[in-house]
């Protein structure tokens, strides 16, 4: 289904009713949406990608249609913002900065908006059941999606006894293939994986994303 933008600005109201209900019952309400430009300008919402148009961002819940019904640009968030919210994410969970920015880094580049083709979505790549459990609603807001992944490494952490090769792995290919081969998988992708967090996490240790 897809409607005209300025065709949804009556629902407005009604909306952030929604809104207010879909925070309790997050789960019955959850959908994606996605926000495209036509080739004359004109922009449409719908629950999946239209052929010819130009996809400008998409969210996970029904909570972001009040942007999109006012028209108001999509906050993607910023560096600052970012460094912001890995501060307090790694307070909290006890996580070291460095290998926050270096997983977002191999994880996103940095991008709020990325997509895998797997669906694993955000700065740090949450896919749907994982965000779920971590309590995430909305995986392309910055801060829940870091706070999200920086908790799951955390568990991941605690898990593995601290043992950073085999939490980052586990990151990657899931805990259970880690236990399955006592060591990081060895499968195509995850040796390289580590490899890259592990070089990443050394230079930030170095460089300092999150320092002024």
């Amino acid at each position: 289904m897809a409607l005209k933008l300025s065709q949804f600005r009556k629902l407005a109201s009604l909306l952030k009713t929604m809104v207010k209900v879909s925070l309790c019952f997050s789960a019955a309400v959850q959908a994606e949406l996605y926000l495209h430009e036509g080739p004359n300008g004109e922009r449409m919402i719908s629950d999946r990608p239209i052929a010819g148009y130009v996809l400008l961002t998409k969210r996970d819940t029904l909570t972001n249609a009040g942007d999109f019904l006012a028209d108001r640009p999509v906050d993607l968030g910023s560096p600052a913002e970012f460094k912001a919210h890995i501060r307090s994410a790694s307070r909290k969970y006890m996580v070291d900065p460095a290998l926050i920015e270096a997983i977002i880094q191999v994880e996103s580049s940095f991008r709020s908006d990325a997509v895998s083709h797997s669906g694993a979505t955000g700065l740090m790549q949450l896919m749907p059941g994982t965000a779920r459990d971590l309590d995430v609603i909305d995986r392309y807001n910055p801060r829940e999606n870091i706070h999200g992944g920086v908790k799951y490494i955390s568990k991941l952490m605690k898990r593995f006894d601290n043992n950073m090769m085999l939490a980052i792995a586990a990151y990657n290919a899931g805990p259970a293939a880690v236990e399955r081969y006592n060591g990081v998988p060895p499968n195509a992708e995850t040796p390289r994986y580590v490899k890259k967090v592990i070089k990443a996490y050394h230079d930030f240790r170095i460089t300092g994303y999150t320092e002024d």
